[in-house]
C-alpha cells in the first residue's frame, strides 16, 4: 500500500506495499499509494523462472548503465534463484540459494529500467552503502553482496524467515504490556544503534521489522534502508518520504533530523498497545492533517486500561515539537520500557482483534495493488517514465503546476483541469504550491488505480472467479497462491479481518472500503 516518497523499496516481506512517494507501500501500506492504469485484463509478470538473464530481452538505455562501477556480473553463476516473496514498483524479491553451499538468501532485484533518473540510481547505491555500513549488527538485516547486469542490481540478504512481528503476535493470540515493552525494546536498540552509527532510517514501521526464525525467541530485525539517509551535522531534510500513518509533522513540514524515526516508532507503540494508529482519515493527506494536529486520544478504549508509564511514554514519543521529543537512548531508560512499570495483565483481547483487522486490510489491498499493478500497459509505463524524465527542466526536484499541466499535454494526456488539480492537490501535502516528482508518481499511480471504481472493480472480479458477487475464502487463497502471499497470511485470516457484516465473505462494498486507504478505522 502506499506511502509516500518511497522511492524504490520493495523488501523481502512487502510485496508491492511501498513507501512510495505519497502513499504503497504502503506502503505500503498500511500506505497506500494510489496507481494509474488504462482497463484490461490483467496479466501476470514472468515467474521467476523466466527473470531476464543478462544475454536476454532488449536494454533499455538506462540498461546499459553502471550503477555500482563495477564489470557487470552474472548472479546466477553464484544464486540460483527461487520463489518470489514480494514484488513492488522497481524491484521484485526472491528466495535464491548459494550454489556453493546450499544456504538460503533473499535476493531483491531492482530493474534498472525503472529507475527513471540519476536520483533513483543513487538512492540504490546509497541503500547498499548504508546496509553495508550498518553489517554486523544483531538487529539488522545482513546484506551478503551486491551485484549488477545489463537489466538489474540485485542485492543478496539475510532471509528473515519469521515473517512479520505483528503476524507473530497475532498468531500467538495474546500478550501483555511487559510484553510489548520487551518488542519497543528491541525496536528502540535498533533505533539507537542507527543513530549512534550516524544513519537514520525514516520509513520504521512494522512491516519492517522481521523475526529472524520461526523459533520462539527469534531476533526482531529491522530491513528496508530504501529510504535511509546518512545523518550529516547540521542538514536539514526537506523530501517527504515515508508511510502515512508512521510519517512524523516535521517531514510534512520539510525540514527535519534523525527524530523522526522516534515519532513513527511511537506510532508502532501506539498500534501495539491499541490495535489501531493514532491517527486516521479518509485519505493520505487527511492523515497528513491529523498528524499535523498532533491529538493523540488517550480516552477510547482499551487507554483507560493502559498503565500511566505506558502513556507518558507514548506523550513523549509523538511529541510535535522534534527539539522536545525523547531521544532513543531516553526510551530505553524510560521504566516502563525496563519493565519496571509494565503489567503482566493480558492486554484487552479487542486490541489484537484490531491490530488483526489493520493488518488484514493491509494485506488484502496489497494483494489487490498487485492484480491493479498488473493492468498498466508498457505505453502508460513509458509515458509516465518521460513525463518525470522530462518535466523538471532546471533540476530542482519539484514540478509546479503549470510544469505539470504543460508537461502532461505535450505527451498527448487528455486529463481534464479538475483531474489535473486534484492530483496536484492530493501530493501537495504542504501545500506550497508544488510537488517533488516522486510524489507526482504516487498520487498519479493511486489516483488512477485506486479512486476509480472500475479499477477497484476489475480487482474485485479477479478474486471473484465464479462472479456471484461475493470473495470466498478459498478464492483469495488461490489469489495470494498465485501472487506469491500463501506464507502470508490464510484466506480465512483476511476475510475475518475485513468482513464488516460477518457472512464469511467479501462483496464489493466491503472491498471498495478497503480499497480506499484509511478510510475504515478497525471497529472499536
Amino acid at each position: 500500500m502506499g506511502c509516500f516518497s518511497s522511492k524504490h523499496r520493495e523488501t523481502q516481506n512487502d510485496g508491492g506495499e511501498r513507501s512510495f512517494p505519497i502513499s504503497p507501500a504502503q506502503t505500503h501500506v498500511v500506505n497506500q499509494v494510489p496507481e494509474q492504469s488504462k482497463p484490461q485484463t490483467p496479466t501476470r509478470k514472468p515467474t521467476n523462472q523466466q527473470i531476464p538473464t543478462p544475454s536476454a530481452n532488449p536494454i533499455s538505455a538506462r540498461g546499459l548503465d553502471t550503477i555500482l562501477g563495477k564489470p557487470f556480473e552474472d548472479i546466477r553463476k553464484v544464486y540460483s534463484l527461487g520463489k518470489e516473496l514480494g514484488q513492488g514498483y522497481f524491484a521484485t524479491t526472491y528466495m535464491c540459494t548459494e550454489i556453493s553451499t546450499g544456504n538460503t538468501y533473499a535476493c531483491k532485484s531492482i530493474l534498472k529500467s525503472n529507475l527513471i533518473s540519476q536520483i533513483y540510481e543513487e538512492d540504490v547505491k546509497r541503500e547498499i552503502q548504508i546496509m553495508q555500513h550498518l553489517s554486523g549488527q544483531p538487529n539488522i538485516v545482513e546484506i551478503k553482496g551486491a551485484y549488477e547486469d545489463r537489466q538489474c542490481v540485485h542485492l543478496v540478504m539475510e532471509l528473515c524467515a519469521g515473517g512479520e512481528l505483528f503476524d507473530r503476535i497475532i498468531a500467538k493470540g495474546h500478550y501483555s504490556e511487559r510484553a510489548a515493552a520487551g518488542i519497543m525494546k528491541s525496536i528502540m536498540n535498533v533505533v539507537q544503534i542507527c543513530h549512534s552509527m550516524g544513519v537514520v532510517h525514516r520509513d520504521l514501521k512494522p512491516e519492517n521489522f522481521l523475526l529472524s526464525s520461526k523459533e520462539e525467541n527469534a531476533v526482531l530485525k529491522v530491513t528496508d534502508f530504501g529510504l535511509s539517509e546518512f545523518i550529516e551535522e547540521g542538514k536539514v531534510y526537506r523530501d517527504i518520504v515515508g508511510s502515512p500513518f508512521y510519517i512524523a509533522p516535521e517531514v510534512l513540514r520539510r525540514s527535519y533530523g534523525k527524530e523522526v524515526d522516534i515519532w513513527s516508532a511511537g506510532v508502532i507503540l501506539y498500534i501495539l498497545l491499541s490495535g489501531v494508529p493514532p491517527f486516521w482519515a479518509e485519505n493520505d493527506k487527511g492523515i497528513s492533517i491529523e498528524i499535523m494536529k498532533g491529538e493523540t486520544n488517550f480516552k477510547r478504549q482499551p487507554w483507560p486500561s493502559i498503565s500511566e508509564s505506558a502513556k507518558d511514554l507514548v506523550r513523549k514519543m509523538l511529541t510535535n515539537d522534534p527539539k522536545r521529543r525523547i531521544t532513543a537512548a531516553q526510551v530505553l531508560e524510560h521504566p516502563w520500557i525496563k519493565g519496571e512499570e509494565a503489567s503482566d495483565k493480558p492486554i484487552d483481547s479487542t486490541v489484537l482483534s484490531r491490530m488483526k483487522q489493520f493488518r488484514a486490510m493491509n494485506k488484502l489491498k496489497k494483494l489487490a495493488l498487485k492484480v491493479i499493478a498488473e493492468s498498466l500497459s508498457e505505453e502508460e509505463i513509458k509515458c509516465l517514465k518521460t513525463v518525470l524524465a522530462n518535466m523538471d527542466t532546471d533540476r530542482s526536484g519539484t514540478i509546479t503546476y503549470e510544469e505539470l499541466k504543460t508537461g502532461l499535454t505535450r505527451l498527448g494526456s487528455r486529463i481534464s483541469e479538475t483531474d489535473l488539480k486534484q492530483l496536484m492537490e492530493a501530493a501537495d501535502v504542504d501545500g506550497n504550491g508544488t510537488i517533488d516528482y516522486y510524489e507526482f508518481i504516487s498520487a498519479t499511480m493511486q489516483r488512477y488505480k485506486l479512486d476509480r471504481d472500475e479499477q477497484v472493480y476489475k480487482a474485485f472480479q479477479h478474486f471473484d472467479k465464479d462472479n456471484n458477487g461475493y470473495i470466498t475464502r478459498d478464492e483469495l487463497e488461490c489469489a495470494m497462491t498465485e501472487y506469491g502471499m500463501g506464507d502470508e497470511a490464510s484466506g480465512k485470516e483476511i476475510i475475518s479481518g475485513v468482513d464488516t457484516d460477518n457472512d464469511g465473505r467479501i462483496n464489493f462494498e466491503e472491498f471498495r472500503a478497503i480499497m480506499r486507504s484509511g478510510t475504515t478505522q478497525p471497529q472499536r
